[in-house]
């Protein structure tokens, strides 16, 4: 996974589940602030149950450089559809010089905060949250089953956790210390803001370093075909998190990075809605 291809993969990456802003039996309310300068798109079943329903944080791709939270339009009118309310979140980019990480991580855990503070007014059930993460998102929604809240300074939220429940990992990097391309180093040094000789700082954001018992469960979907993530990370994932005891399924498309063809795209969607029933319904 070079710098160069997380670039060229992240422009490819806007086609992933793109849908219409809206879909019938779907309420959407766009560009709602969750933080200074960050904003967030709700995504709502148009009738709103007596019960408060699941809530899922959609992750947004694109090497942490690009694209936005309209990528994730599909897979956000899929989820309200099926009785999901589905929020999809903007994260600062690194740019080469500013916003280097762990800013995303801070802005995606600030939104999971964000939704349970506001969780009565979407009708949001705040103890049954999940994370959608496809590659850098995957990464980043990997983190938020695994680690607390790493910036406590905004009080406003102080007293609302930033874990989630249940995590659907979809072509995500997760171990940048197996990364050894010239190019793959050169952007992981700039973007970590330390060279491969810090292990300890490439492994604080590998999300298989973080993985423990306890850490919610996890499904990890990963094209078979995938040239920009191996899908050995994937199963380097499964493999730790099932040595931790963590609940994992692992789930083999027949496709590359962006779940290129629609049948393709329909199998990472039933699976995910499967997996976000199986761990985030009301028994």
């Amino acid at each position: 996974m070079s710098g160069a291809a997380l670039i060229a993969r992240a422009l490819l990456c806007g086609a992933f589940l793109v849908g219409s802003a809206s879909a019938q039996g779907v309420t959407v309310v766009e560009n709602v602030v969750y933080a200074p300068g960050l904003q967030l798109d709700v995504y709502e079943p148009a009738e709103r149950g007596a019960t408060p329903r699941p809530a899922v944080v959609l992750i947004h791709g694109g090497g942490w450089v690009s694209l936005d939270k309209s990528t994730m339009t599909g897979m956000g009118n899929f989820l309200a559809r099926k009785g999901f309310v589905a929020f999809s979140v903007d994260y600062r980019l690194y740019d080469g010089t500013k916003n280097r990480w762990p800013a995303q991580l801070d802005d995606v855990q600030r939104a999971v905060r964000w939704v349970r503070a506001n969780a009565s007014t979407y009708g949001v059930n705040a103890e049954r949250i999940g994370a959608f993460g496809h590659s850098a998102g995957g990464q980043l929604a990997a983190l938020l089953g695994m680690e607390d809240t790493r910036d406590n300074s905004d009080t406003a939220l102080s007293r609302y956790s930033s874990r989630v429940q249940a995590v659907v990992d979809a072509s995500a990097p997760s171990d940048f210390t197996a990364e050894k391309g010239h190019e793959s180093v050169t952007f992981l040094t700039g973007f970590l803001g330390a060279d491969s000789s810090r292990h300890e700082v490439w492994q604080d954001a590998s999300p298989v370093y973080h993985a423990m018992k306890g850490d919610a469960p996890f499904l990890v979907v990963h094209g078979t075909n995938d040239p920009s993530v191996p899908i050995a990370r994937a199963q380097e994932l499964v493999d730790t998190l099932q040595a931790k005891g963590v609940p994992v399924s692992f789930v083999k498309i027949d496709a590359g990075h962006v779940f290129e063809t629609p049948a393709a795209k329909l199998q990472l969607a039933l699976e995910t809605l499967a997996f976000f029933h199986q761990y985030l319904d009301t028994p």
